[in-house]
């Protein structure tokens, strides 16, 4: 009987075993679960501290109440929670892990012949929803929420629009060159404008004017005054002079009027599209806009490297229990986001490649995580 049954037990299915059991469910939970509640906890601090910081400009700026809840702290509790996610990560990591560890629940784990790399799956499928949901709150989400924020610190906190610029040179056309020596904002009015038209290499165009003035009525449109115009063909000059000229040009105010923090204003697409615009027009002041760019994509590989980190350090069983795990993790995330405003400042101010500097951090502790990996419990 056993043989005849033999051939029908081959052909029957068995079940497979599950990608994610109960415990990865359960591992998943309490680290999100923590994770959260950490950011509840920190954010309902942070909001209170900074209340009570510019309460006084609040109120002696008489800003509205619905505007302090609604379009301030409304958009500056994502904007604050996804900002310190990493350390938000490390935090739900090392407290929830060093407390499975202090109750020999993960040796219970590796009694059964469950691998410390097992061990890790829910972790990274936790860290991977933390990382997606990061990164399309601070490309999408959180950009459009800070225009109300930041319109709204201007209006009734702090004044972050510049009201002059100086020295503006920027391609506004194809082998056109335009400068400003001087451009204020509450005129929209620029002194000393010159205009140069290059064929090639050769200066076939110089236009210069005493102003020119933003038409806010139209798209694109200045208005230049007491300008003259040399217009060069081979050995021959034509001068042109007049006392108002209306023209067109690809610029605008906001290109080089950039106000402070602006590139929090904009959604990754906006950034891409701003820093390559403003590439191709000769504008240099655009590092900040590459950091942000090249940070939010950055911020969100981070969840994985910290989890790492934080189960490879809390995972073992030590007399410190939970306090010694919690002071080494909060040091090694409060270092990490240290080495990334220094990375970052170094990107502005000097000549590392923004790209190449928010990612230093990154590359940091990725070895620290690989160091880390190798000695834990196996």
């Amino acid at each position: 009987m056993t043989l005849l049954k033999l051939p029908i037990l081959r052909k029957m299915k068995w079940p497979e075993e599950k990608l994610l059991k109960r415990l990865d469910w359960y591992i998943m939970k309490k680290f999100l679960g923590t994770y959260v509640f950490a950011i509840a906890l920190i954010i309902s601090i942070a909001v209170v501290f900074d209340f009570n910081e510019k309460q006084d400009r609040f109120m002696s700026h008489d800003a509205p109440w619905s505007a302090i809840i609604f379009d301030y702290y409304l958009n500056f509790i994502p904007y604050f929670a996804n900002l310190f996610s990493p350390l938000f990560v490390f935090i739900a990591v090392i407290f929830f892990t060093s407390k499975l560890a202090e109750n020999s629940e993960i040796i219970a784990m590796f009694s059964t012949g469950m691998s410390f790399k097992r061990m890790l799956r829910p972790y990274m499928l936790s860290a991977a929803i933390i990382a997606v949901v990061t990164f399309g709150l601070g490309a999408y989400i959180i950009p459009k929420g800070s225009v109300t924020r930041i319109n709204f610190e201007d209006k009734y906190y702090k004044s972050r629009k510049m009201n002059t610029a100086r020295n503006i040179q920027l391609e506004v056309d194809s082998g056109v060159i335009a400068y400003i020596d001087r451009f204020e904002n509450y005129s929209n009015t620029g002194y000393r404008f010159s205009l140069d038209k290059f064929k090639g290499k050769q200066l076939v165009s110089h236009l210069t004017a005493r102003s020119i003035t933003y038409d806010t009525a139209a798209v694109h449109k200045w208005i230049v005054k007491d300008y003259m115009i040399r217009e060069m063909d081979g050995m021959k000059e034509i001068i042109t002079q007049g006392a108002r000229i209306d023209t067109t040009l690809f610029m605008e105010p906001a290109d080089f009027l950039i106000m402070k923090n602006q590139q929090e204003m904009l959604t990754s697409p906006q950034l891409s599209e701003y820093i390559d615009r403003q590439k191709q027009r000769g504008f240099a002041n655009i590092k900040e806009f590459e950091i942000e760019y090249h940070k939010r994509i950055a911020m969100s590989f981070a969840s994985f490297i910290l989890t790492l980190i934080g189960v490879s350090l809390s995972s073992r069983k030590t007399k410190g229990g939970m306090g010694l795990h919690l002071g080494i993790g909060l040091a090694l995330s409060f270092s990490y986001i240290l080495f990334q405003t220094i990375a970052s400042t170094f990107a502005v101010n000097g000549n590392m490649p923004p790209a190449i500097a928010v990612w230093i951090p990154n590359i940091l502790y990725s070895f620290i995580a690989f160091y880390l990996y190798q000695k834990a419990p196996k």
